[in-house]
């Protein structure tokens, strides 16, 4: 592009406001994007900033090329890796693949798999001051500690009572989110880490108002139940490159077993649970509602809200849910896994708060939950990596993001239906070390709802090495 000291007949490319700005536009403005549109009052154009890149080329395009670019205020940055480390075959193809795709895209590789350091071979290709978008204060941290160690470079951050802006800045989706509009023109390289969040209407805004030219998106499971990945690619690129969990495993991931224990419910359990379930499907016969469809979901809850027989079916559901997922009979499970594996380093998930604690409490384990304070959570976290922990329960907290690399077991208490979540939990044990075989166990609620779920997430690739016992 050409920059020039005179700009008074030269069009002008600014950005305001999350949006960009095209002052005296040239003739036949209009065929440079179908985006650009024009304002009577100011007689300029206008145009969403992630279309930044598309104006620029247009505009070298046109017939009157010469123009200022006082939009970006990004800056060259030279990432050259400090350390010895290198790209694993699977590695360099997804890096091959997004280049190939003109530095934009997705790549989606398991937990484990070097998503981080593939990312960081990105920055250093690219040169360009870079925003990382993380979804967790622990990952925003873990990033920034690595992105240290590689590059030497010490990053901003934002979030969790940060507010550093550096040329290399690692950022939540909540505080990227609110300060889109400012940020949005000073980095050239926007990298969204598990950025299957992206697409939700509140995070959306962050790719909308950055102008980066450069984008990559990272994760383990791109797909949404909400069909929400096509915004996802719009936003940052067409999906890339996709590596399955089984083609890696040995060279790249730990080989592994899933093994699923099915428990009955008591007979108390099994009473209030029929109960509870005859409630909510008679409502849900009687309104005519059909899961299968992508809004069935949303016209339950709407309904239930209208009339006490509703609220009525809602608690059934909720009641229903709960007894599957916390049957006595699974603590039972529990402590056999418990002695099976003694002295492994093992990860007990669970869906909710309560059953976390009361796994706690019935077996003396340390628990992780999102209400666990910063500063504990880093000790017990540091514990377990050292093996002074061995056994660490958890309600989603570890589902993605942090960084558990010694963990051999896994136990699935309870979790909700998504198959992303269960895919993630299986990364947790992956990480690949020498001799290492990881097992993941799921205790399932027999004859109920939870037994549907199961089998639904059971198609992914991911399970078909599994066991049932």
């Amino acid at each position: 592009m050409t920059n020039c000291d005179q700009s008074d007949q030269l069009t002008t490319i600014l950005y305001e406001q999350g949006g960009l700005v095209l002052e005296n536009p040239p003739d036949g403005a209009e065929s440079l994007l179908p985006e650009l549109v024009y304002d009577k009052r100011t007689r300029q154009y206008r145009a969403p900033a992630h279309l930044y890149r598309d104006l620029v080329m247009a505009l070298r395009d046109s017939d009157s090329p010469d123009f200022l670019d006082q939009a970006r205020a990004y800056e060259n940055c030279p990432c050259p890796v400090q350390t010895s480390m290198s790209l694993r075959p699977h590695q360099k193809e997804a890096i091959s693949a997004w280049i190939d795709a003109g530095q934009r895209g997705v790549v989606s590789l398991p937990t484990g798999a070097g998503k981080t350091i593939l990312a960081i071979f990105a920055m250093e290709k690219v040169g360009r001051s870079t925003l990382i978008v993380v979804p967790t204060i622990d990952l925003m941290q873990q990033w920034a500690a690595v992105l240290n160690t590689h590059l030497k470079q010490t990053a901003g951050m934002l979030g969790g009572g940060y507010r550093d802006l550096k040329p290399i800045t690692v950022a939540t989706y909540d505080s990227a989110r609110l300060l889109s509009e400012q940020t949005g023109n000073r980095f050239g390289f926007i990298i969204f880490d598990e950025c299957h969040h992206l697409p939700a209407a509140g995070y959306q805004s962050i790719a909308y108002n950055s102008l980066a030219p450069f984008r990559l998106g990272l994760s383990a499971t791109v797909e949404r139940s909400d069909g929400g990945e096509e915004v996802l690619f719009d936003l940052v690129g067409p999906l890339c490159y996709q590596g399955a969990i089984g083609d890696m495993v040995r060279e790249v991931l730990a080989p592994y077993d899933v093994v699923s224990i099915g428990v009955q419910l008591n007979s108390e359990e099994r009473q209030r649970y029929d109960a509870a379930r005859k409630v909510y499907t008679d409502f849900v016969r009687r309104q005519g509602i059909d899961f299968r469809r992508p809004d069935g979901w949303k016209q339950f809850i709407m309904r239930a809200a209208r009339s006490a027989k509703g609220r009525m079916a809602f608690k059934g559901y909720r009641e229903q849910k709960k007894l599957a997922q916390a049957a006595e009979g699974k603590l039972d499970e529990i402590w056999k896994i418990l002695n099976l594996h003694s002295g492994e380093p093992t990860i007990i998930f669970t869906e909710d708060n309560n059953m976390a604690y009361k796994i706690g409490r019935n077996f003396l384990l340390a628990v992780l939950t999102h209400k666990t304070k910063a500063k504990e959570r880093k000790v017990l976290l540091s514990k377990f990596r050292e093996g002074e922990l061995k056994v660490l329960v958890t309600s989603k907290v570890l589902n993605e993001g942090v960084d558990v690399p010694e963990a051999r077991v896994g136990v699935v208490v309870s979790g909700s239906g998504t198959v992303r979540e269960h895919v993630q939990r299986l990364g947790r044990i992956l990480r690949h070390c020498p001799g290492k075989r990881a097992v993941l166990y799921e205790i399932v609620s027999e004859n109920t709802s939870e037994q549907y779920v199961n089998k639904r997430r059971r198609q992914h690739d991911a399970y078909q090495r599994s066991s049932e016992i």
